[in-house]
């Protein structure tokens, strides 16, 4: 597999061979919906708490007679048909959400995201990344030069000055690449990879 390997004005300057397992994959719908799933699934906390009928602070009184009053039957004001009371099914604040996915199954699927955004042209590697000093205007300039917005830059070293000169920025995220997630490599419209971050995810997902 060849990636577009750019400059800082974002011309094509050469092709970087990489690895077809990393970056060579057919594209597997299921398995990245799957992933994208657990993903969002793990990141949820669990702490919501609802009250169920037995929890709610109402009288047990029964509200009217049952019979003869041209009502409907009534036990308990906490009952889950009226307003205020309790839960049918009420959530915990142990609740589990997570979502288990298999090593090989995350390591499939990101190299097929991987390749999926080789293929459409998205993904692009730059020899390296770096800034002078923390600014945004100085990241905003290099990611106009190079042509790209709504950018997620992956290096292997994550460099202070990198980080925050793209904290301001709305539509750009800087990972370590031990650190990308399938979530956010979908959301980006670009992905913008340093030449050491490319043989760091040929390691992992190799």
């Amino acid at each position: 597999m060849e990636l577009k390997l750019i400059n800082e004005q974002g011309e094509a300057a050469a092709t970087l061979p990489a690895s077809d397992a990393a970056f060579g994959r057919d594209y597997n719908e299921a398995l990245i919906h799957q992933l994208v799933t657990a993903y969002a699934a793990n990141a949820r906390s669990g702490d919501r708490a609802q009250k169920g009928r037995s929890e709610i602070a109402k009288s047990t009184r029964k509200p009217w007679r049952q019979k003869g009053t041209g009502r409907a039957r009534a036990g308990r004001a906490s009952s889950p048909l009226w307003r205020g009371g309790g839960k049918v099914f009420p959530s915990s604040p142990d609740e589990n959400f997570s979502q288990k996915v298999n090593r090989k199954m995350y390591r499939a699927g990101m190299a097929s995201i991987f390749s999926q955004l080789a293929r459409e042209g998205r993904l692009s590697v730059i020899e390296q990344l770096a800034l002078d000093a923390p600014k945004t205007r100085l990241l905003a300039q290099k990611l106009k030069a190079m042509g790209l917005d709504n950018v997620l830059v992956v290096t292997d070293n994550l460099d202070d000055n990198l980080y925050l000169s793209s904290r301001n920025l709305p539509r750009v995220l800087v990972l370590e690449a031990r650190e990308v997630d399938p979530a956010n490599l979908i959301r980006f419209r670009n992905v913008l990879l340093t030449r050491a971050a490319v043989a760091q995810i040929e390691e992992m997902l190799g």
